[in-house]
């Protein structure tokens, strides 16, 4: 037999989680049902100020999102040669409220191309699991679908920006070539 109130204090315990997530851009035009199973495979955490999320080049599996504070996304400039005097790291982006990242490590498994770092006290995060969330997607194949266009659409957006910013270095910093 079902324990309704087993099943009502589930729900009001995700309810908060589901309404933050239809904020979301990765949970665009997600149904309140859909909402709701994907808060119950979310895991809530805290970081402080300059704790590490994970490292560059580390194995990962989750998806990351912002619920409060800010994450800064690092790279390090030695691992493709460049030599920077007392630089260890070099953000990148500062990822803030609703925004995800760590989408990558759905899609390919791969390693981190970037290292996640909390930049402000109190940085709370929801943490899906890959395999979790690739579950929710077989069983629920609309869920899938729009997800997966979501997070096209997301990291496209990061693509283009990245692009951006790339061109925007070229031209403004342009390599001095030598006369010798």
């Amino acid at each position: 037999m079902l324990n309704y109130n087993r099943l009502l204090e589930v729900r009001l315990s995700t309810a908060p989680i589901a309404n933050f997530l239809k904020q979301c851009d990765i949970f665009y035009q997600f149904t309140p049902t859909q909402l709701e199973l994907v808060a119950n495979v979310c895991q809530e955490v805290t970081f402080q100020k300059d704790d590490l999320i994970f490292k560059e080049n580390s194995r990962s599996k989750e998806l990351y999102i912002i619920v409060q504070g800010e994450v800064d996304i690092s790279v390090d400039p030695s691992l493709v040669g460049a030599r920077e005097d007392g630089v260890e790291n070099r953000v990148i982006a500062t990822m803030r409220r609703g925004q995800s990242f760590g989408e990558v490590a759905l899609v390919d498994e791969g390693l981190r191309s970037a290292s996640a770092c909390a930049s402000q006290k109190e940085t709370h995060l929801l943490i899906i699991p890959r395999d979790k969330l690739i579950m929710l997607c077989d069983t629920y194949p609309q869920l899938g679908y729009r997800l997966m266009y979501n997070l096209a659409a997301d990291l496209a957006m990061k693509i283009r920006n990245t692009d951006l910013r790339i061109r925007e270095q070229l031209l403004y910093n342009p390599r001095i070539k030598s006369t010798e």
